[in-house]
Formats: C-alpha cells, sequence, structure tokens
C-alpha cells in the first residue's frame, strides 16, 4: 500500500520541543508512523527559540494578529510568516498534516488570542500562524489537530482522505491514462459516498473523449477529486452506496440472509449500528461470490485495517 505523506507537529510523540521541554504522547502519531511518511516540523523551534524556551502568544494589536513572546517582548510575526512560506515551499508533494490544537503557532483554528502581551484577557480564537499558512496555501487538503483525531468519525474521515490522496499522487507518478483510470474505477463507490456529482464529473474527465494528453487530464481531475473528499459523507449517500453493493448479490441470497441486511441497515440509519457491521458482512459476501469488482473498491477498506480503532471522543464534529 502507498504510504501518504503527512506534515506534522514534532512535539506531538516525535521529539520534546515544547516550550517547557516536554513531548506530547500521542497514540494516533505513533500507529501512524509504520503507515505513512511523516514529515516532522516545530515552527518555534525552527525559528531558533530552543527548548524550553519562554511560551508566545497570540496578541490583537489594533487590527493585526501578533505572534508576541511577553517575556522578551519579542514580536516574532514577520519571522514566523517568513519561515511558514519557506517551509509550504520546500515541500514534496503531501497527503495532509497533523497539527498542535490550540498552539499559537501550529493551530489550525481553536489559538488562544490575547489581548495584550500580558496579564491581558483573551478576546477570540483563531488559527496559529502556521496553521493558518497550511490552511491558506492546501485548502483542499485534510488539515487536522490531535484533539480533532480523538473523534472516529473524523478520524475515519482523515484516514480515508490521505490514504486516496497518496493513491492519487501514484497513479499521477506514473504518466499513464491507464492508471488514472484503473484508480477511478477503484474509487467509484468511495466518491459515490462522498460525491455523487463529483463522481458523474470525474467520470465525465476520466473517460478523456476529446483525447487530451494525460497531463492536462489530471490538472482537471486531481483538484476536483481532492474537492470531492473535503467534507465526511453523509449517512444517506452511504445507505446509496451500501444498497447499490447489495445489488450484486440479491439473487444469491437467501431471503433471511437479505431480511438480516437490511434490519442492519436500518440500524445503521438509525445510529444503532456502525458502517463498518454492514461493510463486514458485505465482504463476507465478496469472498462467497467472488466479485471482484466490489473486492476492488476502496470504499470497504480504505486505509489500513491497523488503523481502525472503536475509541471515540464522544464529541461532535465543530
Amino acid at each position: 500500500m502507498v504510504k501518504p505523506r503527512i506534515v506534522v507537529s514534532k512535539c506531538l510523540g516525535l521529539e520534546h520541543c515544547r516550550y517547557d521541554g516536554s513531548i506530547i504522547p500521542e497514540p494516533i502519531v505513533v500507529a501512524l508512523q509504520q503507515y505513512v511518511e511523516l514529515i516532522p516540523v516545530c515552527p518555534e523551534m525552527e525559528l531558533g527559540l530552543g527548548t524550553p524556551r519562554p511560551p508566545v502568544r497570540l496578541v490583537r494589536i489594533g487590527k493585526e494578529i501578533r505572534l508576541i513572546q511577553p517575556a522578551t517582548s519579542r514580536d516574532l510575526t514577520e519571522a514566523m510568516q517568513n519561515f511558514a512560506e519557506s517551509f509550504l515551499d520546500s515541500l514534496p508533494p503531501v497527503d495532509g498534516f497533523i497539527l498542535k490544537n490550540r498552539s499559537p503557532s501550529c493551530g489550525i483554528k481553536d489559538a488562544k488570542i490575547y489581548a495584550g502581551p500580558e496579564d491581558a484577557p483573551t478576546v477570540g480564537i483563531g488559527p496559529g500562524l502556521f496553521g493558518g499558512a497550511v490552511r491558506a496555501r492546501f485548502p483542499d487538503l485534510p488539515v487536522e489537530d490531535e484533539g480533532r483525531l480523538t473523534n472516529k468519525a473524523i478520524r475515519e474521515h482523515f484516514f480515508t482522505a490521505v490514504f486516496s490522496l497518496a493513491r492519487l499522487r501514484e497513479a499521477a507518478s506514473s504518466g499513464e491514462m491507464r492508471a488514472l483510470v484503473e484508480f477511478h474505477t477503484r474509487h467509484k463507490f468511495l466518491l459515490m459516498a462522498y460525491n455523487q456529482a463529483r463522481l458523474r464529473e470525474l467520470g465525465r474527465i476520466v473517460a478523456n473523449s476529446h483525447r487530451y494528453p494525460f497531463s492536462r487530464v489530471l490538472a482537471e481531475y486531481a483538484p476536483r477529486f481532492r474537492a470531492a473528499l473535503v467534507r465526511p459523507p453523509r449517512r444517506p449517500a452511504v445507505i446509496n452506496v451500501l444498497m447499490h453493493a447489495l445489488g450484486y448479490f440479491s439473487d444469491r441470497l437467501t431471503p433471511a440472509e437479505k431480511g438480516y441486511f437490511l434490519d442492519l441497515l436500518t440500524a445503521y440509519r438509525e445510529g444503532r449500528h456502525p458502517v463498518s457491521t454492514l461493510i463486514g458482512v458485505l465482504r463476507a459476501w465478496m469472498l462467497r461470490f467472488e466479485e471482484p469488482y466490489l473486492s476492488a473498491q476502496v470504499f470497504f477498506s480504505p486505509f489500513p485495517e491497523a488503523l481502525v480503532s472503536l475509541s471515540d471522543s464522544g464529541r461532535r464534529e465543530p
């Protein structure tokens, strides 16, 4: 399986580089290491601030948000902006980001903003300077923080997206139209769940009726595929995919088997069963009835099964 490239905050289980010299145990990053290529970064260390170091904070000054180190009165705004620009410019093609939440540098939307550099109240929250630069540069890539990834639905959507984008990157690197056609074929059910309008649009592009060169087809296909995965699929769309898959077996199942599956589908619709239960049944039937087309569909196994976890923070997605 192709390895996604993920940029990750270095303090998340990789290095003692927080302002107080600590490291944050992060089981998700640890679990990913075997399956992805991590590109670690600590923007504050890259500015030469060292560890341990006096903390920095976001401060509202007039209409601007500045990055200030209160203990030294240093304004690090331009230095952080310049680092972010040069670092992001230097990256190879990447498939996603996992950044430290609430960080004035890496936070993606929940860093505290203060009214002043010292002994001042908070006046809001927003992205850190580096995290904000990432979101601005890569608006259609999966960008999450370790806090949000404790939510099972968000985590599985992130994993699905980064592994799918890595597969697209691999198909693109081949330079061959057949690789892109095969990629699209394997991702049809996934796209059906995520965005049916995009599925139809991408199908027309990859059909390439005008016989455009591969580079032009890819330039039209890739951004639309990324856009299709920006938001997680809705339950009704997933149910539609499950029913579509059931159609491959319906004339070979007993009434009891079909009834069992439809009962599970009702339970999933009502939020009483996870989708994995239904996928497990369908995968068993794929083996039993030897359905290679369905077996090749990424929808049924979008990322390594070793990354599947039942743990869930229970928090709703903001």
